[in-house]
């Protein structure tokens, strides 16, 4: 959105600016527009599953779908994609995780990315409120051998939450973000969570919303739930400043 924005900007005003200006103006856009580009260079590539899974969702002509998630209309840039996808593997891998709780799959990117770095024997359980969504989840996890171990939940999260049985070594929410308080909630406040254990969450920057003067309703939730988890003195957390921001988060 950044570099977008700078680039409109550069050519609305370049007319009316000195070369020098518009020199630097145009460095300003160009650092902003190269930088996602050139992370994903150097961030190591997708399997080709993650790559066919990708390209099917992006195929997919989701404006002509109906609504059942409260995260507004479905679209291709609910995908994890791949640098997000890698992140989450590494955690996998470095937390060495076996069992991954996903709140909010949509086409089941991120929860492949994070199959495919467990070890043996372990799961990832994929909340997913659309049936819609999940039935084509479902087809094309079952493409990849790694989709095996996923296992998918459809139905409202809360509802699924109450009767998993924990604990999961990882948590990824990235759901409808009016329900992201209550999703934290509970697993804080139940046995999910196992020793040790990390909740990711995902869009926490939320496309600048959060400090915005007038943030849309899903920007105002994310700024309730990003200091609510400041205030909570139970954990620690970073938001990092990956994608659309990535907050983890640890009890301490």
């Amino acid at each position: 959105m950044l570099a977008r924005e700078l680039a409109e900007v550069t050519e609305l005003v370049r007319p009316s600016l000195t070369p020098e200006l518009a020199e630097r103006l145009q460095r300003a856009s160009d650092l902003a527009a190269g930088i996602d580009p050139y992370v994903a260079r150097s961030t190591s590539p997708e399997s080709p599953a993650l790559a066919d899974l990708s390209r099917r969702t992006h195929e997919t002509p989701w404006a002509s779908r109906e609504v059942v998630s409260g995260s507004g209309p479905l679209e291709q840039e609910m995908l994890s994609g791949h640098v997000e996808g890698r992140f989450l593997a590494f955690l996998v891998r470095m937390l060495r995780a076996r069992r991954v709780l996903e709140i909010g799959m949509f086409t089941g990117y991120s929860a492949l990315a994070m199959a495919e770095a467990l070890p043996r024997g372990g799961e990832v359980v994929a909340c997913e409120v659309d049936p819609y969504v999940a039935g084509l989840a479902f087809d094309w996890l079952a493409r990849s051998p790694a989709g095996a171990s996923v296992m998918i939940e459809v139905g409202p999260a809360l509802e699924t939450l109450a009767r998993l049985q924990g604990p999961f070594d990882l948590v990824f929410i990235d759901a409808d973000k009016t329900g992201y308080l209550d999703y934290y909630r509970y697993i804080i406040d139940s046995d999910l969570l196992a020793d040790g254990g990390v909740i990711a969450v995902d869009n926490t920057l939320l496309q600048g919303q959060p400090w915005a003067t007038n943030p849309t309703v899903n920007g105002a939730a994310v700024a309730e739930f990003n200091q609510t988890v400041a205030d909570d003195p139970r954990v620690e957390q970073v938001l990092v400043p990956l994608r659309d921001g990535v907050t983890l988060i640890r009890r301490t």
